[in-house]
């Protein structure tokens, strides 16, 4: 029967890709985290790693197990913080997956009202690219809560937490971007070299999905992999950037318009059925401190259909 220790070492060799590395991170023996992975190996009826010479690889019988052993890992930690704050020994942990523009553009001012209410409780981020990738990882019981576009399906509960709107970027003396105006249609920018997004990240998918809507395919000048790294470049000549309205820090220098048509994506907070109190308080109080880019009026009606990556 597999233990919870083993599953341990199998993840660590995993996210470290060394033997050596896992064995320095959980303080033990090299030959002694060699000997645990065996054992499961054998429990397993199969090899689950590949010793390579300068790194490790997951067999499929290993991809197979990766996420059952990542779930139990993470359930045992929900336990263990639920039998603390049962004993009053400390506030526990609560885990949130988001997606990347959502840790900037929208979860400070709820992070601060959470802080001041229970500032005992230690909150861990685990941020990822893609909706998919996101939804992937609470499914595996990676996270108590997930925070980004709304997911296509789940069985728990979904609650909706406003429109996410996206505006076009471009520098503060862009000659596309006539004086006074607040709109640009994106079909003007057709023949221009976008600041793209790296191949992965699910923005990369909504800006070529707009884009053929209104006709073409975005050139990438550079593509990023950090999210609100595209207004800056964008702001610095490379060229346009489709960025979410939440993400531009205070006293931008870049020139920003509203595009035509509007493009908005619906963000959620979702976690498991049967939610625990921690989970169910953060829920709380996003509901009361979440703020998501609202459009200006006269804009409510149309827009371009993003999808939810």
């Amino acid at each position: 029967m597999a233990t919870l220790r083993q599953l341990e070492y199998l993840v660590t060799v995993v996210d470290t890709g060394s033997f050596t590395r896992a064995a320095e991170l959980l303080h033990v023996s090299q030959p002694a985290l060699s000997h645990q992975v065996r054992a499961l190996e054998r429990d397993a009826g199969g090899r689950l790693l590949e010793r390579l010479p300068r790194a490790v690889r997951l067999t499929p019988m290993g991809r197979a197990m990766l996420p059952h052993a990542r779930a139990a890992l993470a359930e045992a930690d929900r336990a263990r913080s639920a039998a603390r704050r049962a004993a009053g020994l400390d506030g526990g942990e609560l885990q949130l997956a988001v997606v990347y523009s959502v840790t900037l553009g929208v979860l400070p001012p709820v992070l601060r009202a959470w802080r001041q209410r229970h500032p005992e409780v230690r909150v861990r981020l685990l941020e990822f690219p893609h909706t998919e990738a996101l939804t992937a990882a609470m499914a595996a019981g990676r996270a108590d809560l997930a925070i980004g576009p709304v997911p296509g399906a789940w069985d728990g509960p979904v609650q909706e937490l406003g429109t996410e709107e996206f505006l076009l970027v471009l520098a503060a003396d862009d000659p596309a971007a006539a004086p006074g105006a607040d709109r640009a249609a994106l079909a003007d920018f057709a023949d221009r070299d976008w600041v793209h997004y790296a191949p992965g990240n699910g923005l990369a998918e909504l800006l070529d999905r707009v884009c053929a809507a209104a006709g073409f395919r975005p050139r990438a000048a550079v593509r990023t992999e950090q999210t609100a790294a595209a207004p800056l470049l964008a702001a610095a000549g490379l060229g346009p950037a489709l960025v979410p309205a939440d993400l531009l820090p205070p006293g931008f220098d870049g020139r920003v318009l509203r595009p035509e048509p509007p493009v908005r994506r619906a963000l959620a907070a979702y976690c498991r059925p049967g939610p625990d109190p921690l989970t169910s308080a953060f829920l709380a109080v996003l509901g009361r401190h979440v703020r998501v880019g609202i459009p200006a009026p006269g804009d409510e009606a149309g827009g371009a259909g993003v999808g939810t990556r």
